[in-house]
């Protein structure tokens, strides 16, 4: 499925044939690395290992990409040495929710500083060092709106400082922060996926650690509602229901 036009305000139109795909293994992204095979020649997931306490998202994302046949790039970078998180900081504990509707405003404790702006940066050097010009994301802000690196004016700020800090402001061709999904909620993020023939079955999103979910962290949660009103069962269940798992 192409999405036409400019989605967002930060796809506009395919024009390269290769793409770089910021995988962390979670829904969005899973869909983002589908929609690159539908839309590219060439695809380069890149998969970051910065020290998450939910290390089980790297192997998860990687039997995705071997199952696509897909050889992604590891880049290491521990951020435990800044800490801040609850998801590189074992001492924060992962808040715990009843419900999607319960999760508070503000900046949450698994917010990791400056990680995406982390991410796109060594993404950019990675794509500049092979001459991959389109930089996928799956962020979206509908279901994520406190985290401040997922926003259109953060894309677009970052779009905008690596032109500038990289060989791209001395030549014709220019970086792409490419986010098909920006202005989406999670469940149509699914249905765009499943439309694509997308396997969310080794598609990991619990916060907790743990390859079976926890329930209770919100990104379970958020993950749960967005799978019922997709009106779908959650490929991830059924895999784990399957090997007696849950």
């Amino acid at each position: 499925m192409k999405i036409k036009g400019n989605q967002g305000g930060l796809t506009g139109k395919i024009r390269s044939e290769k793409a770089m795909v910021l995988l962390s293994g979670g829904i969005d992204s899973t869909t983002a690395l589908y929609w690159v095979l539908e839309n590219y020649k060439q695809v380069q997931p890149v998969i970051f290992d910065y020290g998450q306490r939910h290390q089980v998202e790297i192997r998860m994302a990687r039997r995705t990409c071997l199952k696509l046949g897909l050889k992604p790039k590891i880049i290491k970078i521990d951020l435990r040495q800044v800490g801040g998180s609850a998801l590189t900081d074992k001492k924060i504990e992962v808040p715990e929710f009843l419900k999607a509707e319960d999760i508070k405003k503000g900046l949450p404790a698994t917010y990791v500083p400056f990680r995406n702006g982390i991410f796109i940066s060594l993404a950019a050097a990675l794509g500049e060092a092979l001459g991959i010009f389109d930089l996928v994301c799956g962020f979206n802000v509908i279901d994520s709106p406190n985290y401040p690196d997922t926003t259109v004016s953060f894309i677009r700020a970052m779009e905008k400082a690596i032109n500038e800090g990289t060989g791209a402001k001395l030549s014709h061709q220019k970086l792409r922060i490419v986010a098909p999904f920006i202005k989406m909620k999670k469940s149509e993020i699914i249905s765009i996926g499943l439309s694509l023939g997308a396997d969310y079955s080794y598609s990991v999103s619990c916060y907790a650690g743990d390859e079976i979910p926890c329930g209770r962290c919100s990104a379970c949660l958020l993950r749960k509602r967005a799978w019922e009103e997709a009106g779908q069962q959650d490929h991830l269940t059924i895999r784990l229901k399957k090997e007696g798992k849950i």
